[in-house]
């Protein structure tokens, strides 16, 4: 009975108390139930709505429930991409008073989809590495906190497009530990356990005939050993160098950045002759050009989106030679007369197709192929119409996430009155 639940949250959301929690998850009336792709999951989860927006429930343990909420509660508060958690509820019973299994309540990440969802005919095999690719990065983010995930597949991961390519978010902490610092033998673990895993997912699609037969699961599944090898030693791993070679720091700030990280410090130590210097990253930290864009703007973007944006805002800023002014200044200036005036334009009944990051990076991608497939200078206001027209009315809504093709997507957006600066470039 609704009565005797016990509802652990932060912050209680009072319609959680009006779901038919004395039923099993299995049994819950369709006018309740959210129809999303899901991912394949050892408990039984379904999406729910509540309160305008949707949740995901799994039925586990109330012991388990409770280690995962307070996991995830952790993980966000280190800054790592996971789902929210919203609440674990204990004491359930059905009308007779027969015991129901706790649950764990998340909030479902919007734009985000399983790896099932990522393409609608066939897996291609650019997606397949893109993937694998952001696995990667989620995971060295984990490793450098101290986080043993234990169970890394990509059934427990959420992709999320970032500007042609994807963003990672952990999914499933049941199994995760979390440590001061991880030896090499407990990462070496982690990245064996997802290189078999992988395979073994990859594997399930190609033997349903939804794999492109160009894509050799073992190969794609050893793919992350090798980007997360490489990114890990970029992030953590030293180098020497003559002294003579000073511009090789800068070199090496600069990699990093175009990783996505920044560097809080550096390690510098030169050799009892001064002819050799060892340099080492001490403190990084992932999201340098989204805390750019945050600072700047507000806006809240993905990595590679808020790269796009902020070189979108550089473009914007010597094109009306405003090198010299004050760059909060200018960003407040691009945000009102470039970024929000293509965001508004957008029909109301196509704003959940993409978020707006997104929506803008591709119009920049339409605007351009626009441009060189007719040779001029196609202005901002055109290229919006078109993209409305050809692409965005197109495409499939991934705010609710339903299995949208694979591949990079340009979306259209509504027209725009015509934009003075764009309208020069």
């Amino acid at each position: 009975m609704s009565g005797s639940l016990n509802i652990t949250s932060a912050t209680v959301d009072p319609a959680l108390l009006d779901l038919p929690w004395n039923l099993p998850l299995d049994t819950w009336p369709d006018s309740v139930i959210a129809a999303l792709p899901k991912g394949i999951s050892r408990h039984l989860v379904r999406f729910v709505h509540l309160s305008g927006y949707v949740i995901a429930i799994k039925e586990t343990s109330s012991e388990l429930a409770r280690r995962e909420y307070e996991m995830l509660r952790t993980l966000q508060k280190l800054d790592v991409p996971c789902v929210d958690p919203v609440a674990v509820i204990t004491n359930r019973t059905d009308d007779e008073g027969n015991e129901l299994d706790s649950v764990l309540v998340t909030r479902h990440l919007k734009f985000s989809l399983p790896y099932r969802a990522l393409y609608s005919q066939t897996l291609r095999p650019d997606t397949a590495t893109r993937t694998v690719d952001a696995l990667a990065v989620l995971l060295v983010r984990l490793h450098m906190i101290g986080f043993f995930w234990g169970d890394v597949s990509l059934s427990n991961t959420l992709f999320r497009r970032d500007a042609g390519s994807f963003a990672a978010y952990l999914v499933d902490a049941e199994t995760g530990q979390l440590y001061n610092g991880l030896s090499n033998g407990q990462r070496e673990n982690d990245l064996e356990i997802a290189r078999i895993n992988i395979a073994g997912e990859l594997l399930d699609l190609a033997a349903g005939g939804r794999l492109d037969e160009e894509v050799d699961p073992v190969e794609v599944s050893n793919g992350i050993v090798a980007a997360y090898r490489t990114l890990w030693i970029e992030l953590t791993g030293s180098e020497s160098f003559s002294s003579s070679e000073r511009w090789r720091i800068n070199e090496r700030v600069e990699r990093l950045n175009e990783l996505g990280f920044d560097i809080e410090e550096l390690a510098i130590k030169t050799d009892d002759t001064g002819s050799q210097v060892r340099i080492q990253p001490k403190v990084v930290d992932a999201g340098h050009h989204q805390r750019r864009l945050l600072r700047l703007t507000g806006l809240d973007a993905q990595e590679n989106q808020a790269r796009r944006l902020l070189n979108d805002l550089d473009s914007y800023t010597a094109t009306f030679n405003k090198q010299g002014e004050d760059e909060e200044m200018v960003a407040h200036e691009w945000l009102a007369k470039v970024f929000e005036p293509v965001i508004r334009a957008i029909p109301r009944e196509l704003k959940g197709r993409l978020e707006p990051a997104e929506v803008f990076h591709q119009l920049l991608d339409h605007r351009w192929y626009l441009s060189q497939n007719e040779n001029r200078d196609v202005p901002l206001a055109e290229a919006v119409s078109s993209y409305i027209d050809t692409v965005l009315r197109h495409r499939r809504d991934e705010a609710t996430v339903i299995a949208p093709a694979t591949g990079t997507i340009t979306l259209p957006v509504d027209i725009i009155a015509e934009d003075d600066w764009r309208a020069k470039v």
